[in-house]
């Protein structure tokens, strides 16, 4: 994050790139990154790589602390070393100063007396900074900390993690840790073929849920147990297992954050590549934000931020860890769909209606079958029956050749990407024979097949032996995991066809407007209502004809040159709601008028004592829909663009969108089909329809004034937004400033 200890950017190099026009070389995790590889505020537009290939396959490995003793924890996890190290081909060096061997391997008394390369270290030591400052002149790649007692304990331990952190960047090796855990070194079976699911976890508990899939049959290729992420972050593993051949899909659970620009250009690291990510993200609730902080000692972030920014970049975010294995298995091995549609099939109408209920509400598209299909399949199913979609054979013919004929009929139909049967109970021979028609199906198309096995007991041959079995059906054993798991496939696969990085068309150099709004700053301060309006100006973004006068005269030759009807306003750094003070006067159509209204707001800001610099005297745009478009400030990812019907009823609805920079047209017009209120823009009750192409362009100048001001705004705020009828554009009728 800009600005921030942990960062890489600071604020003075944002200067330098918005002053002088360019970017200078800087160095990302070890990186350097070219000046146009960086936008215009100075952040890097790509992922650094870290070669995490010694780390997870190292050829040697010191263990620090290691023992044999029985009864030390540290002899249970040199034991689990032992055992990795065999399985991954590498050599084990013993490392403890008092201790000749431990079992049987030959030890050394201190990291400083290691006389071969070492890939990794793994660190048994309750403080681990000393140990990192020796490791430094042995040119360690990678090391492991264990220890807890950092970040996640308060100020104190922050403080000592960054000393560590600190260390770590001296000595120029990479760290897991601290605060983590053996997860990296767990066992992987090696019997599983196909894509395979890599895990990224900041709490190991956590990932043990998608590390059993192994005993479901699904592959697992990496576990990267991340801990208070003093060095080596979330981020950094995402990057790298986005482009491993093996991996078919990335499962992440994430309490914070330790960097939103490099989370975000990972996920766009993985977008580009086509790999889903899949994450549960912890803090949707204050509670839950606080618990995670206390956990990890990092930024949670606001939390509709955090959804709309991994929307942005194809991040499937989901609540619960069933969901996350459940998600993550079923996107790392099913093919590209051929077809959005899905049926689904079942031999219960009660059944079938049900499912279809849910699927249909969580936005899946089950259309008709066209009528020579549902002949088709009436060949085989009595005529009484449904088979328009849902298909319901009334349970008989899944027990003979019938059942076969009508699953291939169903998945031959070119509308059909999908076939979900929900198997509510086992009722042998009907669900032993239906589970292996569907199996024996699966394996000769290249459509999805999805099966829900709803019996509590999960100790059926037909679940445990046919269907868990197969690597083509696609398993659940609850109605809202399938249904999830399959609109995040179908999903996916739309949002990677279509992406284009935002990052590619983010600004690399400062527009001309940049200049003229840099001389309105006043660090510290909120400016007055004029002067965030020629903000506005210097941008491109239409405010009313108006002029800002100190006396009545001056308002009556204004009011005739702006032309009337006009709006009278105060306006003054202090004046945040004008309206609720009685300091907005509308509609004024004679210099009498104008001259009462001038005396009535110059008392008024008198007696609440308020300075003023002036009263604005504007021109009285038409009626059209009442928009907000503002810049937020956030922790975590810098700042942020909202949208949303503005006016009161900003206040009393929030049906706002909000993006994080960079993001182009396509996503500003997506902002707005976000909002409950966005028939209102298309024209109700005979209203004509508004200028949406004006609204998008003041999007996307109030995002562009955001990334090159982002050192210099903390807040802006233009409501209401009037947007005219289409054709007539949009004009920002008040704006509230703050500079940071």
């Amino acid at each position: 994050m800009l600005g921030s200890t942990h960062g890489t950017f600071t604020t003075d190099l944002r200067a330098r790139v918005v002053a002088c026009g360019e970017a200078p070389p800087v160095v990302v995790h070890g990186v350097t990154v070219a000046p146009g590889d960086v936008d215009v505020s100075g952040r890097p537009l790509h992922a650094p790589v870290p070669d995490l290939d010694r780390f997870f396959r190292p050829e040697s490995v010191a263990v620090v602390g290691a023992s044999d003793a029985e009864g030390r924890p540290n002899t249970g996890i040199t034991r689990q070393l032992l055992a990795w190290a065999e399985r991954v081909g590498a050599r084990l060096v013993p490392v403890h100063p008092t201790r000749t061997s431990v079992f049987g391997i030959d030890c050394v008394p201190s990291v400083g007396a290691l006389t071969e390369p070492v890939d990794l270290a793994v660190l048994l030591v309750a403080d681990p900074l000393p140990v990192i400052e020796e490791l430094a002149e042995t040119k360690v790649r990678f090391a492991v900390a264990f220890a807890s007692g950092f970040a996640e304990t308060g100020a104190t331990g922050a403080a000592a993690q960054e000393r560590l952190a600190a260390a770590v960047r001296r000595s120029g090796l990479r760290l897991l840790g601290p605060n983590t855990n053996l997860n990296a070194f767990e066992r992987f079976r090696d019997d599983l073929e196909g894509p395979a699911v890599a895990l990224i976890t900041q709490s190991g508990h956590q990932g043990r849920p998608v590390f059993t899939l192994q005993e479901l049959g699904v592959r697992l290729s990496h576990w990267a147990p991340t801990g208070n992420e003093a060095d080596l972050e979330t981020a950094d593993f995402l990057s790298y297992f986005a482009g491993q051949p093996e991996v078919g899909a990335i499962a992440c659970y994430v309490e914070g954050l330790k960097d939103g620009r490099s989370f975000l250009l990972a996920a766009d690291r993985a977008a580009r590549q086509g790999v889903p990510v899949v994450a549960v993200k912890v803090g949707r609730t204050e509670t839950g934000a606080r618990t995670a902080a206390s956990h990890t000692g990092k930024l949670t972030g606001a939390d509709r931020v955090v959804d709309a920014a991994m929307r942005q970049y194809g991040v499937i975010r989901v609540d619960g860890l069933d969901q996350l294995q459940d998600t993550s298995a079923l996107l790392a091995r099913a093919r590209k769909p051929l077809a959005d549609g899905v049926v689904v099939y079942s031999i219960s109408g009660g059944t079938g209606a049900h499912f279809a209920d849910l699927a249909t509400a969580a936005g899946l598209e089950l259309p008709t079958l066209h009528q020579a299909k549902q002949d088709e399949l009436h060949q085989w199913i009595p005529e009484y029956l449904n088979v328009a979609n849902p298909v319901d054979n009334g349970g008989h013919p899944v027990g003979d050749w019938r059942g076969r004929k009508i699953i291939d009929a169903i998945l031959a139909d070119p509308s059909v990407g999908v076939l979900i049967c929900p198997i509510t109970g086992p009722f042998p021979p009907m669900s032993d024979k239906l589970a292996q028609d569907l199996v024996d199906a699966a394996e000769a198309t290249d459509k999805l097949v999805c099966v829900v096995w709803g019996s509590p007991v999960g100790t059926e041959d037909a679940y445990r032996t046919t269907l868990l079995g197969s690597s083509r059906v696609a398993t659940f054993r609850t109605f809202a995991n399938c249904i999830g798991a399959v609109k995040a496939y179908l999903d996916h696969h739309r949002f990677t066809a279509a992406y284009r990085s935002p990052f590619d068309e983010a600004p690399r150099t400062p527009s001309p407007s940049l200049r003229k709004a840099q001389a309105l700053m006043r660090p510290g301060r909120r400016l007055s209502e004029h002067a965030a309006k020629q903000l506005l100006r210097a941008y491109g973004i239409r405010v009313p004809r108006e002029q800002l006068v100190t006396s009545a005269a001056a308002a009556v030759r204004a009011a005739g040159l702006v032309g009337y009807p006009v709006v009278m306003k105060a306006s003054g750094a202090q004046l945040a709601h004008k309206t609720e003070l009685g300091l907005v006067k509308v509609g004024l159509t004679s210099a009498s008028q104008v001259r009462d209204a001038y005396r009535e707001l110059t008392d008024i800001a008198r007696f609440e004592e308020i300075d003023l610099d002036g009263i604005l005297v504007c021109q009285m745009v038409g009626r059209g829909v009442e928009m907000v478009v503002g810049v937020t400030h956030d922790e975590l990812f810098g700042p942020t663009v909202t949208v949303g019907l503005g006016g009161v009823l900003v206040e009393v609805l929030n049906d706002t969108a909000v993006r994080v920079p960079p993001f182009g047209e396509r996503e500003a017009r997506s902002m707005l089909d976000e909002l409950r209120g966005r028939a209102l823009l298309d024209g109700v009750r005979g209203a004509p329809p508004a200028d949406v192409d004006a609204l998008v362009e003041v999007v996307l100048r109030v995002q562009r004034m955001a990334l090159e001001l982002d050192g210099d705004l903390a807040e802006l705020d233009i409501n209401p937004l009037m947007v005219l009828p289409r054709g007539q554009g949009a004009v920002a009728l008040d704006a509230l400033a703050v500079c940071r």
